[in-house]
């Protein structure tokens, strides 16, 4: 019985172990998606103050 119970363990940890990597990979994901978004609006917001020649993130110069 003990070997058995053993491998059930082993088994569970490696499954949490899975998860977690799986869960690290996402946050890596969500973070390089999370930088390009940002870049993508300061551009816009850029274009936008150029545009329409008002200061609109109030950092007192357009674009």
């Amino acid at each position: 019985m003990g070997i058995f119970w053993e491998l059930m363990q082993q088994d569970e940890l490696d499954k949490q172990q899975k998860q977690a990597d799986s869960v690290e990979d996402r946050v890596d994901q969500l973070e390089a998606e999370l930088t390009k978004t940002k870049a993508l609006l300061r551009k816009t917001l850029e274009a936008l103050e150029m545009h329409i020649s008002t200061d609109i993130d109030g950092d007192g110069k357009l674009g």
